[in-house]
């Protein structure tokens, strides 16, 4: 791997990107040339057979728009339309809430413009008992276990039917019934965590598979470090995602050091199975996210996967990034748009046409607008009616201790 520029003051290295605002794009550091003809090792292999793919970058889709190796899925046309409707009903809210937001209407806003594939295509992997524990750009895992789009905007709102009871900000989404865990803000809890709810499960013998998500800025956390250790010494049945979209809020990967290694190749030395994918083919994150649930759920242990995307848009709606990267960086992004690839290569397939995907983002437009207008009959952030008071008291204890019981009588609710 390439090194990008750094700045070494009297032996004290800093690393910096290869670009920043006024430069020309340049991802010439970076592998990031696919491997359509990565070999794919069976999942009950040896986690050692996997370390030459934690240097590689396994894709399945060519430049003429066809799927072929041996990580190709061979999904049929029906499933591929299905993945391009949820990465499209995706980016259709995305734009939308975030209007909302800039709007007043709701407060904060999170896009996962351009890495669509990352959580639309895993989710759709995985099967529907298995265990969610996201990072906050995964609410293509929510479409994906077909999540009621008002229940969302309503949580968006911190309205009355917020089933989080306006306790966290918008986009820390929770699911209990889809089996989905709380979003947390602090990055990180969420990869131990995954991992303890791996363990139990295997202790119980249940058939399921959790899979968490982090970025490549919270690898440099120690709840990175803890969990590859706990995954790898109990062969915990989890997948661990790292979503490398080179920029961890204005910090650029080589910071949690990107520059050095790969982040798949972390998993090396833990002895977990290694995986570096192409993030933005639907089809390749498709393949080694079903390689890594066959791998746990048969007992062979955990997989390390690394999805190299890029962040499209900003961090969030709190963000700018024309201020650390050059504007043109995300048109120049060697690895192209997701959605575009997918729908590239179903109409290669003949299964797919312009007319067709307009007259389908026409509709997910208006789906959007619609779930929104009954999101809003139910209280807006504003005006409310928003969850009533006495709800804070609520759901942490059984029996609630005397001191919350004083508070809420001296509230007088």
């Amino acid at each position: 791997m390439t090194h990008a520029p750094s700045r070494n003051t009297s032996g004290f290295n800093v690393p910096e990107p290869a670009s920043r605002p006024g430069d020309t794009p340049d991802f010439s550091g970076l592998n990031l040339t696919p491997s359509l003809d990565a070999v794919r090792p069976a999942p009950s292999c040896p986690a050692a057979d996997t370390y030459e793919l934690a240097n590689a970058l396994i894709g399945v889709l060519d430049d003429n728009h066809g799927a072929r190796g041996a990580w190709n899925p061979q999904l049929p046309a029906k499933v591929l339309r299905e993945g391009l409707h949820i990465m499209l009903k995706t980016r259709a809210y995305d734009d939308r809430m975030l209007k909302l937001q800039r709007q007043g209407k709701i407060s904060f806003y999170m896009k996962s413009l351009g890495e669509e594939a990352v959580a639309c295509a895993a989710g759709m992997a995985l099967q529907p008992q298995d265990m969610l524990f996201p990072s906050y750009r995964q609410q293509g895992l929510l479409f994906a276990r077909d999540r009621d789009m008002v229940a969302m905007m309503c949580h968006c709102l911190s309205n009355a039917k917020d089933n989080l009871k306006g306790r966290q900000l918008p986009i820390h989404y929770t699911w209990k019934e889809g089996n989905f865990f709380s979003i947390s803000g602090n990055l990180g809890t969420q990869f131990p965590q995954a991992v303890g709810w791996a363990m139990a499960s295997a202790a119980r013998g249940e058939d399921t598979v959790t899979a968490s998500w982090i970025g490549d800025g919270t690898t440099a956390e120690g709840d990175f470090h803890g969990a590859c250790t706990l995954a790898s010494v109990y062969q915990a049945p989890v997948i661990l995602n790292v979503v490398n979209n080179q920029w961890a809020i204005s910090s650029f990967s080589g910071i949690a050091g990107g520059q050095n290694a790969t982040f798949a190749a972390r998993g090396i030395g833990y002895g977990l199975a290694s995986l570096r994918v192409d993030g933005n083919d639907f089809l390749a994150v498709y393949a080694v996210t079903q390689w890594a649930a066959a791998r746990a759920r048969a007992g062979h242990g955990s997989t390390l996967i690394e999805h190299v995307s890029y962040r499209a848009d900003a961090h969030s709606t709190s963000d700018d990034p024309s201020r650390y990267r050059p504007k043109a960086e995300a048109s120049a992004w060697p690895l192209g748009d997701p959605i575009d690839r997918l729908k590239t290569h179903l109409i290669a397939l003949g299964e797919w046409d312009e007319e067709r995907h307009a007259a389908l983002q026409d509709a997910l437009g208006k789906e959007v607008l619609v779930s929104y207008k009954k999101a809003e009959s139910f209280g807006t952030l504003r005006d409310g009616p928003l969850s009533p008071v006495p709800s804070m008291f609520e759901d942490v204890f059984v029996e609630q201790p005397w001191h919350l019981r004083r508070q809420r009588q001296d509230l007088g609710v």
